[in-house]
């Protein structure tokens, strides 16, 4: 079982109405939220765990995670209200208008965390549910809890305009997050915010050096790579007609895992010695997955019958 811990929330994505006037639609997401649920559909054994409203946004999440063969078990349910964000799409690229304060999801608390069963194997983190406390914090525990015994894998997938005023906090937690990873997801986007300018190829092997055994960097239209010790695979960029980038990223971190899982490469030492094939499997699901997922509005990550 890969458990994805982290936001989920509804993104107002910007549409037409019938009589031509601007208008938001809600639509399921968050990146981790949508991580799981393209587990789910990939025929991964997909589980979640996070603060989720039992208002009516948050029934939404909830049927939409079932829909989608994820297992709803470890959500903490209460009343306060679901995180909503406001998307305005530029030539197909996202932008995002958080609204926070006080929602399930961000009064997550340590004293909410699950106890786990030896089936699941494999915990994901990321987003924006490690910004602010005492979520990001009960996250961090989480996996601090975990790290010794189970594969973490991480992807910050950073928005600079929600961190603002934390970047130092955030920074650290991030830092402390990776170094106890086994696998770090990173956008080249989010490689330079953290390591600055530089060849993405030498940047991951930063990374790598912190502790992780496997990078995986996403460069947009230019593909993806996997980054170990000794090994450093890419793959081209499926193309295909753009309509929006939401959940780009979190499909592929769904594919790269799905591949890792049917390899049997979910555990420390697979981890450490994984062979090419293995690793162009990973990217190759992820890029193929994402691709989809970019094709067609709102984070709608595909079915497995469809790739």
């Amino acid at each position: 079982m890969i458990l994805s811990c982290g936001e989920a929330l509804i993104d107002m994505l910007p549409r037409i109405s019938t009589e031509g006037e601007a208008c938001f639609a809600p639509y399921a997401g968050g990146a981790v939220f949508n991580t799981a649920i393209a587990l789910g559909r990939l025929g991964a054994p997909s589980a979640l765990f996070s603060g989720v409203s039992t208002d009516m946004l948050g029934e939404i999440l909830a049927e939409t995670l079932t829909a989608s063969n994820v297992d709803t078990q470890y959500l903490a349910r209460s009343a306060r209200p679901t995180t909503v964000a406001f998307v305005e799409l530029v030539n197909g690229q996202a932008t995002y208008a958080f609204y926070d304060e006080a929602t399930a999801g961000r009064m997550l608390s340590p004293g909410q965390l699950p106890i786990l069963p030896s089936h699941v194997s494999t915990l994901f983190f990321g987003g924006i549910s490690l910004v602010n406390d005492p979520a990001a914090s009960t996250y961090e525990a989480l996996q601090a809890r975990e790290a010794a015994t189970r594969v973490t894998m991480i992807d910050p997938n950073i928005r600079p305009g929600f961190i603002a005023g934390q970047e130092t906090d955030y920074r650290a937690r991030i830092e402390r997050m990776i170094a106890r990873a086994d696998i770090v997801k990173l956008s080249d986007e989010d490689l330079h915010w953290l390591l600055g300018a530089s060849d993405p190829a030498v940047l991951a092997r930063q990374i790598l050096a912190m502790g992780p055994s496997l990078v995986f960097i996403t460069e947009g239209a230019a593909g993806a790579r996997a980054v170990t010790a000794s090994q450093n695979r890419s793959v081209a960029a499926t193309k295909v007609s753009v309509a929006d980038t939401v959940g780009a990223g979190d499909t592929f971190n769904a594919g790269a895992l799905a591949a890792l899982h049917a390899a049997g490469a979910l555990s420390k030492s697979a981890l450490a010695a994984l062979p090419d094939a293995t690793l162009d499997a990973a990217l190759s699901l992820g890029t193929r997955a994402a691709a989809i997922t970019v094709s067609r509005p709102g984070a709608n990550p595909p079915w497995s019958h469809e790739l």
